[in-house]
């Protein structure tokens, strides 16, 4: 089962974002009757809208222009999709950042809003990055049924968050994904050691689909070095720079062959703090 993330350059621009997507599907390098997942990273069809802009694109009770072009896109491809990220108005002012997963008919199958919200200062050009002020935080994790296996969803900065991927191997995955726009200062200092101790530590594959380089007259920067890594721990794929895919066959096997000589979730005395003496 072959996995290909899509590393983006994103910017304001949705119809410019969709067209490069469209573009790269066109292209994507595939075996014939090998079933296909592709990944796009976060804010892939909008990224560093103002929230006006973020309010103007939104989806309303699960509809909406974004997700149905994305829909669209998996459909006309035959792929299956973790579609990045796109705004979903919630109940307040604010918006979700919603990742949903297409079959390769374009049906729904998942969702999952981002729990943690990137509120950080940051020693680069942005300096200040407030989340809170145009997302709001989601209150559920989501493990969906896929033919490449149990997929459990997270985004971007809850990678920070153990206890979130802890829940995620509970739940039954044995992939997750990670649509990702992580800064250049944040993902040079910590992206690939927190994908690779979350890969060990829910022994799962992690699929980290990054946006990367200038975007925006260079106003915002990210890292990119898209990569999968295998329940090991170990790299399998990655694209350090540059536009374009990160491929890799995955086997289930070996999540159950490492699960089995290494039971951690067996193994695992975690006492609650609330109960220690």
């Amino acid at each position: 089962m072959q996995i290909s993330l899509l590393q983006c350059q994103s910017s304001r621009d949705v119809q410019a974002n969709l067209a490069y997507i469209d573009t790269q599907l066109k292209q994507l390098p595939r075996h014939t009757h090998q079933a296909q997942m592709v990944v796009l990273p976060e804010c892939s069809l909008l990224f560093g809208g103002h929230e006006s802009q973020q309010l103007q694109y939104a989806g309303t009770n699960d509809e909406g222009e974004l997700k149905q072009a994305l829909a669209t896109l998996a459909k006309r491809y035959q792929v299956y999709m973790v579609a990045g990220t796109i705004p979903m108005r919630a109940d307040d002012h604010r918006v979700y950042s919603r990742s949903y997963v297409f079959s390769d008919t374009g049906k729904t199958i998942g969702s999952y809003d981002k729990l943690h919200l990137f509120d950080v200062d940051v020693a680069d050009g942005t300096k200040n990055y407030r989340e809170s002020d145009t997302f709001h935080p989601g209150s559920r994790i989501t493990v969906v049924d896929t033919p490449f296996g149990k997929l459990g969803l997270a985004i971007c900065y809850d990678i920070r968050f153990p206890d979130l991927f802890r829940a995620l191997r509970l739940a039954g995955a044995e992939i997750i994904a990670l649509p990702s726009a992580f800064t250049k200062v944040t993902g040079e200092a910590h992206w690939q050691v927190l994908l690779q101790a979350r890969a060990i530590e829910t022994q799962c594959y992690l699929l980290g689909a990054g946006q990367w380089g200038q975007h925006n007259e260079g106003s915002r920067e990210t890292w990119g070095h898209s990569m999968i890594v295998d329940p090991w721990g170990k790299v399998i794929a990655e694209r350090p720079e540059g536009l374009g895919w990160v491929q890799a066959e995955i086997d289930l096997q070996q999540v159950a062959k490492i699960r089995q000589q290494m039971p951690v979730l067996g193994h695992n005395r975690f006492i609650d703090p609330m109960l220690a003496n």
